[in-house]
């Protein structure tokens, strides 16, 4: 019988809250066959450690329900070759003719540049897409690539983030439907699904997401076991996700047990 050492034991209460978004001293003593003393004082470690967050009762992941946005021209310089290989990825996954919804963001905006870069804008192999975005940057670019009908979605300009917003938004995408929605996130757990910082981008994911046949959720590695305050999607609303070979393998088994497909870049 094999019996599991204290060092073994931390990482896996390491891995499960990060997978899980929260744990408790109860279900982790039960799950270790431990007293719930032993739980805490492997907590109190891994605390220090800094590989989790202690709470009341149990322990959270670090950096959990962050509400501090990064403006579009920081985040646009972060694991830039990774969104770089996750945008070429999602292509694979775009449909030839239909309707596509193109979320605000900056892993979004690679999968325009891997459009436009797929041929002539004469002779693009997407030139007959209809793609509806609430993001400026990208329905240009798009335009730009030979795309027959780009729509640029009406409403508010968040000037950090530079997505479109509001009621207007949401009456746009609330009278069309999409084939596939491909959607950007701030933070993603299992517990707390996809998250962003303002409920009005919130918003507007949701209501792509809502009016989809299929959803494509696009993450680099450094958003898992990360949560902001407002969750848009849960896990299993979620059809494929694309992210880089960083991400923890934990999170893409988990993803795979709840039946979304997952494609590493």
């Amino acid at each position: 019988m094999h019996i599991m050492n204290s060092e073994e034991r931390r990482r896996q209460i390491a891995s499960l809250t990060a997978v899980n978004g929260r744990v408790t001293v109860v279900e982790l003593a039960e799950r270790f066959a431990v007293t719930p003393e032993t739980i805490r004082r492997d907590l109190t470690v891994l605390d220090n450690d800094g590989a989790l967050h202690r709470v009341h009762g149990g322990a959270v992941p670090t950096n959990t329900f962050q509400t501090r946005e990064t403006p579009i021209e920081l985040r646009s310089t972060t694991s830039t070759e990774a969104k770089i290989r996750i945008g070429r990825a999602a292509t694979e996954l775009l449909p030839r003719t239909g309707t596509v919804f193109l979320d605000a963001g900056t892993t979004t905006a690679m999968l325009a540049h891997a459009i436009a870069e797929a041929g002539r804008p004469d002779d693009n192999p997407y030139r007959n897409l209809t793609v509806l975005t609430n993001f400026l940057p990208l329905a240009v670019r798009l335009s730009a690539a030979g795309l027959s009908d780009v729509q640029l979605i009406g409403g508010h300009i968040r000037p950090i983030t530079q997505a479109v917003v509001g009621d207007i938004a949401l009456r746009t995408i609330g009278v069309h439907h999409a084939d596939i929605a491909f959607i950007g996130t701030n933070a993603l757990s299992m517990d707390h699904g996809l998250s962003t910082a303002d409920a009005e981008e919130a918003a507007v994911k949701r209501a792509m997401i809502a009016n989809s046949d299929r959803v494509v959720a696009m993450c680099d590695s450094t958003k898992f076991g990360r949560d902001y305050l407002v969750s848009f999607a849960n896990v299993p609303e979620i059809d494929v996700l694309v992210t880089d070979d960083a991400a923890p393998h934990q999170y893409l088994e988990a993803f795979t047990a709840e039946d979304v497909t997952v494609v590493t870049a």
